[in-house]
C-alpha cells in the first residue's frame, strides 16, 4: 500500500430468529470479510431473549438510553412494527410486532441507537 495507508473496515450486525431472540455484535478487520465474521461470532455471544407478549408485542412501555442515544419502545395494539433505524431492524429481528417506538437523540450512530434498543429491551419483565 503506497505511503503506509492501511485501511480498517469496522461494522455494525444484528442477528435474531425472530422469535424472541437478538444480539448485536462489533467486528473490526483489515478486510470485509473477517470484520463480518468477527461482528456475527461478537453477536452470537451476545444473544437473549426478549420477553414477548402473546400478540407478539412487549409487556409495557420502557426507555432506555447507552451513550448518546435514547430510545423509547411504546406497545400499540393493531399498529404493526412503528420504528425507524436501527431500532426497527433489532425489533425486526427479534419478532417485536405492534410497537411504536422513538429516538430521543440527534446522533446518527446506528451502533449506539442499536445498542440503547437492546438496553430497552433487555428492561423488559413479564406481568
Amino acid at each position: 500500500m503506497a505511503g503506509g495507508r492501511r485501511f480498517n473496515f469496522s461494522l455494525v450486525v444484528v442477528i435474531g430468529d425472530r422469535k424472541g431472540r437478538v444480539g448485536v455484535g462489533l467486528g473490526k478487520g483489515v478486510d470485509t470479510a473477517l470484520a463480518i465474521e468477527k461482528a456475527t461470532r461478537d453477536a452470537k455471544k451476545r444473544l437473549f431473549t426478549v420477553p414477548r407478549t402473546a400478540s407478539g408485542s412487549i409487556p409495557h412501555d420502557v426507555i432506555a438510553k447507552y451513550a448518546s442515544s435514547t430510545v423509547e419502545i411504546i406497545p400499540s395494539r393493531g399498529r404493526g412494527l412503528v420504528a425507524g433505524s436501527a431500532v426497527r431492524t433489532v425489533l425486526d429481528l427479534a419478532g417485536v410486532t405492534d410497537v411504536v417506538t422513538k429516538i430521543h437523540s440527534r446522533s446518527k450512530n446506528k451502533l449506539t441507537t442499536a445498542r440503547a434498543t437492546i438496553a430497552a429491551l433487555k428492561k423488559l419483565r413479564t406481568k
